[in-house]
């Protein structure tokens, strides 16, 4: 019996043990850490500071996670704040008026519904007087 169940598990018996991998010689493929100061100095330049691009003649510079207009734009900031500040405005009013026109629809709804029944009302009045001569 022994016999038969090593002949049909044999995977049972023996032990796994794989090979131990050799260590990572460096985790990082980029030779800049090993540089000194001045050398990345050179390579890199002196000032990284936030990117900046030119586009269409406007310059911008990415700041606190924003891009910036530095110059040359058509706009000052004083009017981007006070089209922003327009902007809301003209926001709110359109909710407003879109709760206004919301609330007039219920009332035409209601008002319809009522105008329908009494028409009911009057039909059916109509109907028994009408059975009654």
């Amino acid at each position: 019996m022994e016999d038969l169940k090593k002949s049909l598990m044999p995977l049972f018996g023996n032990t796994f043990s794989p090979k131990k991998t050799p260590p990572r010689k460096s985790a990082s493929l980029s030779s800049l850490h090993t540089l000194d100061r001045s050398i990345r100095e050179v390579e890199l330049g002196l000032e990284y500071g936030p990117p900046a691009m030119n586009i269409g003649g406007q310059s911008w510079k990415f700041e606190d996670g924003h891009w910036i207009t530095e110059s040359g734009g058509n706009a000052s900031s004083k009017e981007v704040q006070r089209l922003k500040k327009r902007n809301l405005q003209l926001e709110e009013e359109n909710n407003l008026l879109k709760s206004k026109i919301e609330v007039l629809m219920d009332m035409l709804t209601e008002t319809t519904v009522e105008y329908h029944l009494m028409e009911k009302e009057i039909e059916d009045m109509k109907t028994q007087h009408r059975r009654k001569k």
